[in-house]
């Protein structure tokens, strides 16, 4: 479904605080403190903010973004069961729209380097709404520069892709068309694709040291494969929507 809007109307969307913001999660926290710069421990996409979320999500796009692949970034952050880990906005930017955040890890059979990120991944930490989530003030993610959580203490010792994602929410209703994709926002013909979804999504390569090795991480996924194009949470209306807000993927895993 499409609809089509004069360039007067489309401006006035554009210019709406909501929709006017991009943010990529491209610089590696460790224990609080940012390490390296943009794309240092992080693998480098390819397409500047982000692709839409519904081309992507039944590819292996999804795994770290387009074009961060294995032959990216030969570096890692050696870091230790227990530390407190996380990833940065680019360019002092912050989260400026409502919807959750997540962090899944996958152990690489060997040089996470090397690694596609096909063998089995796990939720690790997630942020959904503490309150309203149609309000911005609902989503604890809103208005911060990091999204952190603390490595399980019993996780297995090797190397990682620490894969970060946030997902915003506003424009995910039906027929409401996403203007946050500005470097696409129309279709050829002239209008504006419905239900654009904004998220980012980028991989961290570590390596840990100094855990128990104890963990047996449950539930384990394939990605893709943790959504589908009628997810609840892909599908709630931020403007009036009704009920509780049902988080997207599988559930955090036990470790």
């Amino acid at each position: 479904m499409v609809r089509s809007f004069t360039l007067a109307a489309a401006a006035a969307l554009l210019s709406a605080p909501l929709v006017s913001s991009h943010y990529i999660l491209n610089i590696l926290m460790h224990n609080g403190k940012q390490v390296g710069g943009e794309y240092t421990y992080v693998r480098k996409n390819s397409n500047s903010y982000m692709p839409s979320f519904m081309e992507i999500i039944d590819s292996n796009d999804l795994r770290c973004n387009k074009g961060a692949t294995s032959a990216g970034t030969k570096t890692y952050m050696d870091v230790k069961a227990g530390d407190k880990i996380g990833l940065k906005l680019f360019n002092n930017e912050f989260i400026e729209h409502p919807g959750p955040g997540f962090f899944y890890m996958s152990k690489a059979p060997g040089n996470v380097s090397d690694y596609d990120g096909s063998g089995d991944w796990f939720k690790v930490w997630e942020s959904g709404p503490t309150g309203s989530p149609t309000s911005t003030g609902g989503w604890p993610t809103y208005g911060k520069y990091t999204m952190e959580f603390t490595l399980p203490t019993t996780l297995e010792d090797g190397e990682y892709l620490l894969r970060g994602e946030h997902i915003g929410i506003h424009e995910n209703h039906a027929g409401k068309p996403q203007l946050c994709k500005l470097l696409q926002p129309l279709q050829t013909d002239g209008t504006f694709a419905d239900n654009y979804i904004y998220v980012d999504m980028e991989c961290a390569q570590i390596r840990i040291t100094g855990g128990t090795g104890t963990a047996k991480p449950s539930p384990l996924v394939k990605i893709p494969g943790i959504y589908s194009k009628t997810d609840p949470g892909l599908t709630f209306n931020f403007w009036g929507g009704a009920g509780a807000y049902v988080m997207p993927g599988p559930a955090v895993a036990t470790l």
